[in-house]
């Protein structure tokens, strides 16, 4: 794949570790893997994203306890591009409440802690990407679980969060983060 401007494919690198904090096991993947079983891994219990943006599926089970997850229903697959944006034309607008109400702020930047910048609940109820992509996590820090936003999927409008992703279970948004290649 030829990406214009940048003179050559980007370089896609993901390690993944049986253990946590990066021990045992490890991984490394330069594309996609449809199971990461069928590579000799038992469980995954850490992850270092050295370059690109990745995806991570959980199929076929419903894990109640982050971080518990378990090789068999993992797969991953490599972002084909379809993240591509510039960190100066990335934008959003979270909403206090469901269908755009309420509190809102425009966002344009990455936020480790939304209540460091003045947001002062743990919930998102709407938001609408105006454009490029971000992902929001559960907690501050990037941690927890990760929804995908983009302006490309619902117009960019997700009114209700349950519209994040079939895996969201709670409105709980920290941290936010642009993505770009």
């Amino acid at each position: 794949m030829f990406f214009p401007g940048m003179g050559m494919a980007p370089f896609f690198k993901v390690t993944v570790f049986e253990q946590e904090h990066f021990q045992g096991k490890c991984q490394e993947f330069t594309s996609e893997c449809c199971n990461i079983q069928n590579c000799g891994l038992d469980n995954i219990r850490s992850i270092r994203v050295e370059s690109g943006a990745w995806v991570g599926y959980i199929e076929h089970h419903d894990f109640q306890e982050y971080p518990h997850w378990d090789a068999r229903y993992v797969m991953f697959i490599e972002d084909s591009g379809q993240y591509s944006t510039s960190h100066q034309s990335s934008r959003m607008q979270i909403f206090e409440k469901e269908n755009f109400m309420g509190r809102s702020a425009e966002l344009c930047d990455d936020y480790p802690s939304l209540r460091a910048m003045g947001w002062c609940m743990p919930e998102v109820g709407s938001m609408h990407i105006q454009c490029g992509a971000f992902v929001c996590y559960q907690f501050p820090g990037y941690r927890g679980q990760q929804y995908i936003m983009e302006c490309e999927r619902h117009s960019g409008d997700y009114q209700h969060w349950k519209n994040w992703g079939s895996h969201c279970q709670t409105p709980q948004i920290q941290s936010i983060r642009r993505i770009q290649h």
